[in-house]
């Protein structure tokens, strides 16, 4: 078989050696500090804090960051290698909490101050703070050029009303990267603050209970009159959108590789499975409509995975993707539905069943499909292309 389904590593022409040792370094990583312990973690809702600063210790939050900010800076592929081995832990929602900072920090780090880099940037990538990203409104989710949440001047501060809503880390972030609108109506009108969670009139919801992402603390986060230093303003006022719409390209990668990983792990697990389950004297994969069922899970895995790496080269090499980076969230998502779908098919009653891990990898991978821009947006964003 493939190498997609023998152990699952991936294409090597993408990778070397850097990349190699990173992968190895974070797969016993995983295996040490989570594998153990990620069940409860899933039940409790959250994991501890502290991984932050063990994963920060060995510099895996802080990969695709410049190093003199306290990061790994390395090609995209680096980036690449940590979703995949986070995703190894079988907790999607472990994965984008931990990983919450890479959609956080890239708006500071592209157009902040030293100042605010200093500030912002530094702690987080070193575990001492965790950062969350504040877009989706209740009143809207991919509407994002209307958002409602308010920043008007007065003096040296903006005061800020309004309400954020999905927010990942929402529960313990420290600081929220956060889309106001500070002009009239309309994309035109969006500017980005760092509003400090200890700010007065900062209140957080209960945690959100979710269908999947368990392991991930979300909640909706509210602003009453909240004064926020006007130094805290990232980049140029309303002119925050085209920052989003930056932002957005290297989050639906990497919800593409999460949506890949979760289907090679589904399709691993069946492998495996299907081998060891007997049904009417053998095996399930002594059985054509098993085999080929398989195969077929393989093949759209492979050629999903390969797109993606080949828009990721290049994104990586300069070259404008926002068209193909669309298409590949699209596709992987799609193959990520249909693998996770035929994996609880195959385990039967048994991938119905909590503490079955196809059984986790179904609940998880639907909300892929809808965060970082829905499916539908997607298309709307590639027929401008096209049409």
């Amino acid at each position: 078989m493939s190498d997609v389904t023998k152990a699952g590593e991936p294409a090597q022409e993408y990778f070397g050696k850097e990349h190699d040792m990173l992968r190895k370094a974070m797969r016993d990583f995983i295996k040490k500090e989570v594998l153990p312990n990620i069940e409860e973690w899933e039940e409790q809702g959250q994991f501890p804090r502290e991984l932050y600063s063990k994963a920060a210790e060995l510099g895996y939050i802080g990969i695709g960051f410049p190093e003199d900010l306290g990061g790994m800076l390395g090609d995209v592929f680096l980036t690449i290698v940590s979703c995949e081995e986070l995703m190894r832990s079988g907790s999607a929602g472990m994965c984008a909490s931990l990983g919450s900072l890479g959609i956080a920090l890239p708006p500071i780090v592209a157009h902040g101050t030293p100042e605010q880099k200093e500030k912002f940037v530094n702690p987080v990538l070193a575990g001492e703070r965790i950062a969350a990203l504040g877009i989706t409104e209740p009143s809207g989710g991919s509407d994002v050029a209307n958002l409602q949440t308010t920043a008007v001047r007065d003096g040296d501060h903006f005061v800020v009303n309004g309400s954020k809503t999905f927010i990942t880390s929402g529960i313990r972030a420290d600081q929220l990267t956060t889309a106001v609108r500070t002009g009239d109506a309309g994309h035109k009108g969006i500017s980005f603050l760092v509003i400090e969670s200890d700010t007065p009139g900062y209140s957080v919801s209960p945690p959100l209970k979710k269908m999947g992402w368990w392991a991930s603390d979300t909640a909706e986060i509210y602003f009453d009159n909240c004064r926020v230093p006007a130094e805290n303003l990232i980049g140029e006022e309303n002119k925050g959108f085209y920052i989003i719409m930056e932002n957005f390209q290297n989050e639906r990668l990497s919800l593409a590789v999460m949506a890949n990983m979760t289907a090679r792990m589904a399709l691993e697990e069946c492998i495996k499975y299907s081998k060891e389950r007997q049904a009417f004297g053998k095996p399930l994969s002594g059985f054509q409509v098993t085999r080929h069922k398989l195969v077929d899970m393989a093949t759209l895995l492979e050629a999903s995975t390969e797109f993606t790496y080949r828009v990721a080269a290049k994104m990586n090499a300069g070259v404008n993707q926002v068209k193909e980076v669309s298409m590949a969230k699209n596709f992987a998502c799609q193959v990520s539905d249909k693998v996770t779908f035929d994996a609880v098919q195959i385990f039967g009653g048994y991938g119905y069943m909590r503490g079955h891990l196809v059984e986790r990898l179904y609940r998880d991978n639907r909300i892929l499909s809808i965060g970082g821009g829905t499916t539908e947006i997607m298309r709307e964003i590639i027929s401008n292309f096209i049409m």
